[in-house]
């Protein structure tokens, strides 16, 4: 039987424009895939010849979604430039702001872009209350908690409410679903509670957002960060601002480890076998043993560690998350992070380059597109042996790379960071998981739940150590600098993390102004194409082995793709292929409103 060459496009439920095509055996096995953008921006090319203290409101442009995230590495790419150290009330409110965008992104995206693939909206109609409401209680006593949803009637309600929207046509949100594939595994009674809180979900997200804007001035696209620290003063000064902000954060703490972590322990427990074939010991895992279930994929987990939990320095300080570099699985060893082996590549990619990778610091953002492969079925396929994406490859240390929630919590255990192996390890208790199980698809998305409960017990204290030293009469939120002075040849890089993974800014200045600036974002190391040696991004490496029930309805790469949380708009960074000028604005910043 001859392969069958499969193409997703678009891949829905995501940020941003995705196209995968993968080939399968006779036996429906996955074995090759190609991850591309379809859409490309240029928002470096935007920032050249500009203040580079405005270089935030602009880069914050990247993504309508982690916002906040660009912002913030734009600013501390230029802090770097200018060696500024920001006052410790900045550090606190500029954690408390991502720390806010990493709840909402976590639980926007399980319930609204990834439930889904393990949740059978239509299945639910058939569940049980009574029963669904037993199962609810036995999820939540495994994540050490009680149901959000308690009781048979509201399970009723919900599913009354679900079943008029399918009688009228009105499915909405639930539309065009691979409903009924055999693939998906919850019961009617699992599917009914995952259903029940997606709509819940929905308000709870509301919450989240309101506290980034609280400290950020808005929600998205937050204003109140600036080169040298903050400029939310009253907030800080007032408690009732920061009494609103813990009872937000209280609200959504309660949903994330009452909802949340059961719902993920309700998937990764039914879906356990498509997790890992191995039954690997925590100590077996770290002597690097037992590694690989099914949308694993490349098995190398980098992040560049974030949250800044003293005041030492933008890269000498303790962080939240540590910083380090994982090969193939094997948390017995990390290594340190280099910035200057970091590279972009473009030789699958839609740019001119030099011929070999580029550093970010000498990155070029030149559009080259070389088009689709029109063949006689009609269908425009990628040009696989050339170019075939918008994203470039990156590579560290002349290797692909994953990043993401999942890399930060093997990094961390590989650190031996004590707060991230606590909370790995008693999640994988509670669930009687193997530790293994971290390695997948399944494991993907278990990470930043894992992740998600961590921020919101650790956020808490943070907002108490913001209230303390406000009240202890430290009021500073702005280290003062003269730009005069520091705007001559110079150039800084702003490393952190972003709720999908390790995020780089980096920015050169002369005479006061942007000389050259790139951003190599985290679905870039994710859903980059082919390198120059040929080796796979994270998303088509995790595609491969991967059995597809029904090759119409391709829901396992799906599921494997969407575990990344793909933010495309990110990844490529608006302007004509054919270099045809599409506008000339002018702004006079001196006007008065």
């Amino acid at each position: 039987m001859a392969k069958k060459h499969i193409v997703v496009d678009p891949i829905t439920r995501i940020e941003g424009h995705l196209r995968i095509e993968a080939i399968i055996d006779e036996n429906n096995t996955i074995v090759d895939a190609y991850s591309s953008s379809t859409l490309f921006r240029g928002i470096e090319t935007i920032l050249k010849g500009r203040d580079p203290r405005d270089a935030g409101l602009l880069a914050m442009r990247i993504c309508g979604v982690c916002t906040g995230t660009h912002y913030q590495r734009s600013i501390e790419s230029v802090e770097d430039a200018f060696d500024i150290t920001i006052p410790k009330n900045a550090r606190i409110v500029r954690n408390l702001i991502q720390g806010s965008l990493y709840l909402h992104d976590h639980l926007v995206h399980f319930y609204h872009l990834h439930a889904l693939d393990f949740v059978d909206v239509v299945s639910a109609l058939s569940a049980d209350p009574k029963k669904t409401a037993e199962e609810a209680v036995k999820w939540a006593k495994i994540a050490g908690t009680i149901p959000y949803v308690e009781g048979a009637t509201k399970f009723e309600e919900i599913q009354t409410r679900v079943a008029k929207f399918v009688k009228q046509g009105r499915l909405g949100i639930f539309g065009n679903g691979y409903w009924g594939n055999k693939h998906y595994k919850l019961t009617p009674e699992q599917n009914l509670i995952g259903v029940a809180h997606y709509l819940q979900a929905l308000d709870i997200q509301r919450e989240m957002a309101k506290m980034q804007a609280i400290f950020g001035g808005k929600n998205p696209h937050p204003q109140s960060i600036v080169v040298g620290g903050v400029t939310c003063v009253q907030d800080i000064q007032n408690p009732a601002r920061i009494a609103l902000f813990k009872e937000l954060l209280k609200l959504s703490t309660d949903f994330v480890k009452k909802a949340y972590l059961p719902d993920v322990y309700m998937a990764g427990t039914m879906y356990a076998d498509e997790a890992t074939d191995s039954k690997a010991t925590f100590t077996e895992l770290m002597q690097g043993k037992g590694v690989g279930g099914t949308g694993g994929g490349l098995l190398n987990y980098m992040s560049y560690g974030d949250f800044r939990l003293d005041d030492t320095g933008f890269y000498n300080a303790k962080t939240l998350f540590p910083s380090g570099i994982v090969y193939g699985g094997d948390i017995s060893k990390v290594e340190d992070v280099n910035p200057e082996k970091i590279a972009e590549d473009v030789t699958h990619s839609w740019y001119e380059g030099t011929g070999s990778p580029e550093h970010p610091y000498d990155g070029t953002t030149i559009p080259k597109y070389t088009g689709l492969d029109k063949r006689d079925d009609g269908i425009a396929y990628l040009k696989t042996d050339e170019k075939y994406s918008w994203i470039k490859s990156p590579i560290y240390n002349d290797t692909r790379v994953e990043v993401g929630p999942l890399a930060r919590m093997v990094v961390g255990v590989a650190r031996k960071d004590e707060r991230i192996t606590k909370y790995v390890m008693n999640f994988l208790k509670r669930g009687n998981l193997p530790v293994s199980v971290l390695f997948s698809t399944v494991g993907r998305t278990a990470g930043r739940a894992i992740e998600t409960e961590l921020m919101a017990d650790v956020m808490m204290e943070w907002v108490d150590e913001l209230a303390a030293n406000a009240a202890g009469g430290d009021l500073s939120t702005w280290t003062e600098f003269d730009f005069d002075k520091v705007s001559v040849k110079t150039k800084g890089m702003g490393l952190a993390e972003a709720p999908r993974g390790s995020l780089g800014h980096w920015v050169k200045i002369d005479e006061g102004k942007i000389t050259n600036y790139q951003a190599v974002v985290p679905s870039t190391w994710n859903a980059g194409p082919r390198d120059y040696k040929g080796r796979m991004g994270a998303y088509e490496a995790s595609l491969i082995g991967t059995k597809v029930a029904d090759p119409e309805q391709p829901l396992e790469i799906i599921r494997t793709v969407h575990s990344f949380d793909p933010c495309i708009a990110c990844a490529v960074h608006v302007v004509d292929t054919k270099g045809k000028e599409l506008g000339v604005y002018k702004i006079d910043t001196q006007c008065s409103i």
